[in-house]
């Protein structure tokens, strides 16, 4: 497979990932401070950053660093409040 198509695949799970996260609280599968959820859209952006990076979408790198920021913040404060 040539990198680009790995590049696609790799941006359509990031993009499948946060939607996935996203049916999943707003059907109330999950709630938006869950693990689980927060995973999903750490992942995902994860994703979507080097798909993004590789076609010089910076605005959308941009973003999805921010969402990977606020899952890890928000992961790492629900382990702590879970520790207390």
């Amino acid at each position: 497979m040539s990198s680009s198509l790995w590049i696609d695949v790799i941006g359509w799970t990031g993009v499948i990932s946060l939607l996935l996260a996203y049916a999943l609280v707003s059907s109330r599968k999950v709630q938006g401070d869950s693990i689980l959820y927060q995973l999903m859209n750490l992942i995902g952006s994860a994703l979507l950053i080097v798909n993004s990076f590789h076609y010089k979408a910076f605005p959308s790198v941009g973003v999805n660093i921010m969402w990977v920021g606020i899952a890890a913040y928000t992961m790492t404060r629900v382990k702590r409040a879970a520790k207390a």
